[in-house]
């Protein structure tokens, strides 16, 4: 209960003492947006690496080569915990907006720092909300953003299993030609969720698959890209699980 006490801690007043720096990220944004882009990556990836040294979180990267640098990506992910946020954005190269669910929006200060960093809010119940959403997400790959999805739609409570990838989040990788890089998050609910409300040093590993081009796949895959995807990245976690035995 110490860490989760400490972390929390940590957050709320990251939260509050960054109102000044929310302002000035604001100015910024006024004169300069690839600036402001930059300044609040660097800001809050500093505030998620303070919360996983809290945790107690060793964080062990592969494939991190496969991650383009040049050009906005669709990042694809499976999803067992909180922590696969902080974990995932501290490695990103450039900015990089997440889809989150809507319920995130009352969270005040918390939603500010989210919009900064270009993240959209997803309406589950909503298919012509989710459409947009979606619309937008192509409007800012296109303009150089990268794009961070989940697409199991929420926290796998399992564990060491996959719930089905919906194909809507792949229609951005498929409007822009952006390259899909799927990742592979093993054992992040060892920190908090599978003993709640404890939180414990665990060590997790990321790893970056081959980046994928909905183009170069053949015809059957390209219809169903979220199962290749998850197929790709439930191969290299069962690889992951055989390998910590």
């Amino acid at each position: 209960m110490i860490r989760f006490i400490i972390l929390a801690s940590f957050v709320i007043l990251f939260l509050i003492l960054s109102i000044p720096l929310l302002i000035a990220e604001w100015i910024i944004g006024k004169f300069n947006m690839d600036l402001k882009n930059r300044s609040s990556l660097a800001i809050v990836n500093w505030a998620f690496r303070g919360c996983l040294w809290v945790a107690g979180t060793k964080v062990i990267v592969r494939g991190e080569e496969n991650v383009p640098k040049d050009q906005p990506v669709l990042y694809i992910g499976n999803h067992r915990s909180y922590f696969d946020i902080l974990i995932t954005y501290v490695r990103v190269p450039r900015p990089t907006g997440y889809i989150a669910k809507k319920e995130m929006l009352r969270y005040p200060l918390l939603v500010n720092w989210m919009k900064n960093l270009h993240c959209l809010f997803l309406d589950r119940k909503d298919v012509k909300q989710g459409l947009k959403t979606i619309l937008t997400a192509i409007e800012e790959v296109k303009s150089g953003v990268s794009i961070c999805i989940f697409p199991e739609g929420t926290r796998n409570k399992i564990n060491h299993t996959f719930m089905e990838f919906h194909e809507g989040s792949f229609k951005i990788a498929a409007k822009t030609g952006c390259p899909i890089v799927p990742m592979t998050i093993y054992n992040s609910a060892d920190i908090f969720e599978d003993h709640l409300p404890k939180i414990r040093p665990a060590a997790v590993i990321l790893d970056y698959g081959k980046p994928i081009y909905i183009k170069e796949l053949a015809k059957e895959d390209q219809k169903r890209v979220g199962a290749y995807t998850q197929n790709v990245i439930k191969e290299t976690y069962f690889k992951i699980k055989e390998e910590a035995g």
